[in-house]
């Protein structure tokens, strides 16, 4: 099999062009989508102390070199949403952000080294106002590219039908059969409830998987690909111990108030009510740092800044958009780098 030719090479490019002119329509249309809401397009530091603290997320590592030669460690960011919660925190009310963030070990037809995420947030507004907004970008992406249908591969969706609402507690007993928050109390998971409950299921289990691995491997097995056919689906209330920037919802700590936006069984979006509590943020990311360090053998310090600014960050929304792959669906792309202006080598 010929390997695919370079993307500077001109007729790959021509190939590429009508979907990369339509990604530039849908950055316009989306800036003005904004502006008429009264946010602010901001401009994330791309540089960070900490790049996030989630467990199974992989950053590009540098340093900082001062002029007396004194070195420090730096990271490219995989989200601009540390700096962003500090805009927050300074007395910004709305914002949003068309950020180039970095993640390594990741690259396939839906993941790229490099990529756009547009994230914004609403201060003072609770993540029902974040879930609209994410079904009127979707439909502002189809009117834009000037299509009635979303696409990947063989799956389509109609964005302009009102999107399936329905929890993870729903859908893993819809898809799986599996009663999720039995396996839950508080704070605390049960793992060996669990996995009885997968095995039951057939789903296979390695021997060293925690609470939260069984619960991806449903979420991909059974789950996630019955999510976001013929119209678009926010799947919300996560389970505390899945969403660790995210406050718990009122009256029932067990789910938190976090939502993910799927279309053609693709994940496009993550969104929050965010969690404003400097105490429980910290024990979360040393959590997740532990569990880090269990499965691949390091950390990512903590930002103390960004748990510092937390104390003066107002309840808020927000929500992390894959722009790329919204471009994808709205283009019928078959790969995100062809999408992708100047995709990274490799």
């Amino acid at each position: 099999m010929s390997e695919r030719p370079p993307w500077w090479a001109r007729d790959a490019h021509a190939d590429r062009r009508p979907a990369l002119m339509a990604r530039q329509r849908i950055v316009r249309a989306i800036r003005q989508l904004f502006d008429d809401r009264d946010f602010v397009e901001v401009e994330a530091g791309i540089l960070q102390v900490s790049p996030g603290n989630e467990a199974h997320l992989h950053a590009f590592a540098t340093e900082i070199i001062g002029p007396d030669g004194a070195r420090a460690p730096l990271y490219l960011h995989t989200s601009p949403e540390f700096a962003c919660k500090k805009l927050l925190a300074a007395g910004e009310p709305r914002i949003f952000d068309f950020a180039r963030v970095f993640r390594n070990r990741e690259r396939g037809a839906l993941h790229h080294p490099e990529f756009t995420m547009l994230e914004w947030y609403r201060a003072n507004e609770d993540y029902d106002a974040v879930m609209r907004d994410c079904v009127d970008l979707l439909r502002l992406a189809a009117e834009t590219a000037q299509v009635d249908r979303l696409r990947f591969r063989d799956r389509t969706v109609d964005p302009f039908a009102e999107p399936e609402r329905i929890t993870v507690a729903e859908a893993f007993s819809r898809f799986a059969g599996i009663d999720l928050l039995a396996t839950v109390a508080g704070r605390d998971t049960d793992r060996e409830a669990l996995a009885a409950a997968a095995r039951a299921a057939d789903i296979r289990l390695a021997d060293d998987d925690t609470w939260s691995d069984i619960f991806s491997r449903i979420m991909v097995e059974r789950v996630e690909p019955r999510l976001g056919h013929e119209r678009a689906t926010i799947l919300y209330e996560y389970p505390s111990a899945e969403a660790a920037l995210a406050r718990p919802k009122a009256g029932d700590v067990r789910v938190a108030e976090r939502f993910e936006l799927y279309a053609c069984g693709v994940e496009l979006a993550n969104g929050f009510g965010e969690l404003t509590d400097a105490t429980e943020q910290r024990r979360r990311f040393a959590a997740e740092m532990d569990e880090k360090a269990r499965v691949h053998g390091e950390r990512y310090p903590i930002d103390e800044d960004f748990l510092a600014a937390l104390a003066f960050m107002p309840n808020a929304s927000g929500v992390a958009l894959g722009f790329d792959r919204l471009v994808m669906l709205a283009t019928g792309a078959p790969r995100i780098d062809q999408v992708i202006w100047t995709p990274v080598p490799g």
